[in-house]
């Protein structure tokens, strides 16, 4: 496994396709490993009693796989985007602020998406539709607007989530291989560097998802007729702790996405620099660093 490096070598930066393919490595293989953990979490919001086969811990997982895949893929690639735009061609480093910021970047942009996707499958679940029925339905009735209900809500969790995995979880590993007792341990610091940045981004971005996902039910604005409305009648009526219902397993499953995410991704850059400076990989594009 390579960790994240610091050396002052050239790293070559995936090319649009390259970071389509990662990124759909990446967030298919992340669904898959972790389909317990999100089974388990459904239980529990749902209060439905726990599967007892092991399909039953893995049921949906090829639609949860369909869905993740192409947004991870999604977020790759802009934020790969971004930071060639911050570059500017130069063959140098990103700071910190820089890949923090280019990643919040990619996930806020990546809400044009996630977002319809999320309110397709809440409506989708509550008018028991295929998922075309469903699109048809609301633009019929709500139109585009409709599909973008709870766009703001959306675009601040993936702003927020993509900067944990994308920028806060590569840099933090970075740092800890800097240090002397992680200099032979490159595993503890991509799983401490994960679990820090995957615990701070999961406990941020639960109550927006949580206050989205009431906004996205309610397509009709019959009770939340903004995300403010939204929040202030569940702290109202439910106290603080509703805010984080599920918090636990849903932390669990994000450091796990955001060990799997930026391992596959570091490796994916790092195999490509080998294969390039061996003169088994063919240099199309510039030399910068990522």
């Amino acid at each position: 496994m390579s960790p994240v490096k610091t050396s002052d070598r050239v790293r070559h930066p995936l090319s649009v396709s390259e970071n389509l393919a990662v990124g759909s490595i990446a967030g298919a293989l992340e669904t898959c490993v972790q389909m317990p953990v999100l089974t388990y979490k459904f239980c529990l919001q749902e209060g439905r009693a726990l599967p007892i086969s092991p399909a039953g811990w893995y049921r949906g997982v090829a639609v949860q796989a369909g869905t993740v895949a192409p947004i991870t893929a999604l977020q790759f690639m802009i934020n790969g985007f971004l930071q060639k735009l911050v570059l500017r061609g130069e063959t140098r480093n990103l700071s910190d602020a820089e890949v923090m910021s280019t990643s919040a970047g990619a996930g806020a942009i990546s809400a044009i998406v996630y977002s319809p996707v999320d309110l397709t499958t809440i409506q989708q679940q509550k008018l028991s539709l295929n998922p075309h029925q469903t699109i048809k339905h609301v633009m019929e009735q709500y139109g585009v607007g409709g599909l973008l209900r709870g766009f703001t809500a959306c675009a601040w969790r993936e702003s927020i989530y993509t900067a944990g995995y994308l920028g806060l979880s590569p840099v933090v590993t970075n740092h800890l291989n800097e240090i002397d007792k992680f200099e032979e341990r490159p595993l503890a610091a991509n799983i401490i560097g994960a679990c820090l940045a995957g615990t701070a981004a999961a406990l941020v971005t639960h109550p927006i998802d949580t206050v989205k996902t009431m906004v996205q039910a309610d397509i009709e604005s019959r009770e939340y007729t903004s995300t403010r409305v939204a929040a202030q009648k569940l702290y109202k009526n439910e106290g603080f702790q509703a805010f984080f219902r599920g918090v636990v397993p849903r932390t669990v499953r994000t450091c796990g996405a955001f060990f799997i995410c930026t391992t596959v991704r570091e490796l994916a850059i790092d195999t490509k620099t080998d294969l390039i400076a061996s003169g088994g990989w063919s240099l199309n594009e510039s030399t910068q660093k990522v």
